[in-house]
């Protein structure tokens, strides 16, 4: 499996993972579940796509701005780039 495969895998797994978390998020709104319940997980669904987001980002900077475009931006430029990504969904 290549390196592109395994990340692809990777991935699916983390929005297999969002789905599961949503799925919980409908459970609780339609049960008369405690309001801090639901909270606690929209906040930890929040923090999954940020992070999938932030992957994805990544790797568009790395593969589509550095490597594969036309006019490239140099890899410090990208390294930048990624970091101010990542503290913004933080």
């Amino acid at each position: 499996m290549s390196l592109h495969e395994r990340e692809k895998l990777k991935l699916q797994q983390r929005v297999r993972r969002l789905r599961g978390q949503l799925d919980a998020v409908e459970r609780l709104v339609t049960s008369d579940e405690d309001c801090g319940g639901q909270l606690m997980l929209l906040a930890a669904v929040r923090g999954g796509v940020n992070g999938l987001m932030g992957e994805i980002m990544e790797t568009h900077i790395r593969f589509h701005l550095v490597d594969g475009a036309k006019e490239q931006i140099a890899p410090e430029l990208a390294e930048d780039l990624i970091d101010l990504v990542r503290a913004y969904l933080k």
